[in-house]
């Protein structure tokens, strides 16, 4: 083993990264963090790749260039919990009935949550969002069975926990009218939305965009 570049654990990886132990494990599975198993089948990671990683982070993180136009969701990527999110993250899975919701802020690597309600990741990477085709549309986006739907049936996140079915989500703009990331539910069972749901579910995306624009 190199003295300068060791080989981490995933426990070890998630405390110098900051995250959950799941959130590493699904970075490892995705290949963000590039790693490997051990005979044992327990994942193993060099030190330099989750140095790679906190680069990568930290350049999206990092304050603009003065002259340029603000990166979108750069006001919200990385804050510490709100309750104006969480509350509308609640209400959203309260008057859709689903088990989770989430406010979402996408970046070219990342996809990160604001507030959640009934998941315990705390990110994923971008490719794993459903949530880049409600950006791609501008509207409401659903899927009501991802295991049956050719696009997603082999996503890591319909195949693996949390077993996702069912999506709905709304697209969230910032002052600069750009598409930030959105107001989504989640089932674990495959679903529909009644219209009045939907309808509640953009009332509550036109919330937090306001939100959103307040902050710049």
């Amino acid at each position: 083993m190199s003295e300068d570049d060791p080989i981490l654990t995933t426990r070890e990886a998630a405390q110098l990264l900051g995250v959950a132990v799941s959130t590493v494990q699904i970075w490892m599975e995705s290949g963000a963090l590039p790693a490997w198993k051990t005979p044992g089948g327990h994942r193993r990671v060099r030190l330099s790749a989750v140095r790679d990683l906190q680069s990568c982070q930290r350049r999206e993180t990092a304050e603009p260039d003065p002259g340029a136009a603000p990166a979108p969701g750069h006001a919200l990527l990385d804050t510490a919990p709100e309750e104006a999110f969480d509350r509308l993250a609640r209400l959203a899975a309260q008057v859709t009935d689903c088990p989770m919701a989430l406010v979402t802020v996408l970046t070219p690597r990342r996809q990160w949550f604001k507030a959640r309600v009934g998941l315990a990741l705390r990110e994923t990477p971008r490719e794993w969002a459903f949530c880049n085709e409600a950006l791609a549309s501008g509207e409401t986006f659903v899927v009501g069975d991802a295991a049956n739907d050719a696009r997603f049936a082999d996503h890591p996140l319909v195949t693996a926990a949390p077993h996702v079915r069912f999506y709905a989500g709304v697209p969230l703009e910032d002052a600069h009218g750009r598409r930030i990331g959105t107001l989504c539910v989640l089932d674990r069972e495959p679903r529909r939305l009644r219209a009045r749901e939907l309808r509640a579910l953009r009332e509550l995306a036109a919330i937090a965009s306001d939100e959103i624009k307040r902050r710049g």
